[in-house]
């Protein structure tokens, strides 16, 4: 078990820990490249949302229709779809727009928020990276392959986060290493998260818990890249520096997943 979890555990700990390098950028880089920041929050989108459309899901509908029929299976994986998308919507309606760190505009907001306030929503950004953390592990148990690809989406989505986190900490304390550490800590809550929800639904788990889980996980990470990640790139950069980004992300996993396949 111990050996079947690691390699999930480390490329979600990867990626949580990417948004270190959004604080590196944020707190000693003279100058962020917002056109290359813009291109790779498109390509992350992209590579999400293609394989939730054309893997997870189908995967999840083959293994849950494996047990109860064609269609009752794709009932039951777009009502999982659905679920996660309703699970992240939740939880993004619990950090409010100015705090949550995919909105391009939060900084110059927070900058003008008390420092206490600043702080203690810090905790907020943390919740906001839970189902992230399951997308990345649950996949990876499932197909390694694969987990790898999306680990390194989120990782890529996770340095525009880094800058958000980090930013108004420093703000608030003029600490650029205690700023660095709050944006770390973030990125902790995704291997945490992941770990949590695995061992509450082990004892549960089946080809149609796992089905369900890949399907939920389809779901919360199409949710992210239309909600977040898109905005977020087209704010940064020009529009279609963002859909190029988009289009590359897609054609880069679907040449993956022939390869590999």
């Amino acid at each position: 078990m111990a050996h079947t979890l690691f390699v999930p555990l480390m490329l979600t700990l990867g990626a949580g820990l990417a948004t270190g390098i959004g604080s590196t950028i944020a707190l000693f880089a003279h100058r962020t490249n917002k056109r290359l920041l813009s291109f790779s929050l498109g390509l992350s989108g992209g590579v999400m949302i293609y394989v939730s459309f054309v893997e997870l899901f189908q995967q999840a509908r083959e293994a849950i229709g494996a047990i109860y029929g064609p269609q009752t299976g794709m009932g039951i994986t777009t009502l999982a779809f659905f679920s996660g998308v309703l699970l992240i919507g939740v939880i993004d309606r619990l950090v409010p727009s100015v705090e949550n760190p995919h909105e391009a505009h939060m900084i110059e907001e927070l900058e003008k928020k008390p420092k206490n306030a600043k702080l203690m929503r810090m905790g907020l950004i943390g919740i906001h990276n839970f189902p992230e953390g399951i997308a990345t592990f649950a996949t990876a148990v499932e197909n390694p392959t694969l987990g790898i690809a999306i680990a390194v989406a989120i990782a890529i989505h996770n340095i525009p986060e880094g800058i958000a986190v980090s930013i108004p900490v420093f703000y608030a304390t003029g600490d650029r290493m205690k700023a660095f550490r709050y944006s770390l800590l973030s990125g902790l809550a995704e291997p945490v998260g992941a770990l949590l929800a695995y061992f509450i639904l082990m004892p549960f788990m089946s080809p149609v818990m796992m089905g369900c889980i890949l399907a939920g996980v389809a779901g919360i990470m199409v949710f992210i890249s239309i909600d977040e990640l898109l905005p977020a790139a087209r704010e940064y950069g020009e529009a279609h520096i963002s859909i190029y980004g988009v289009m590359s992300g897609m054609a880069i996993m679907a040449l993956s997943l022939i390869l590999l396949g």
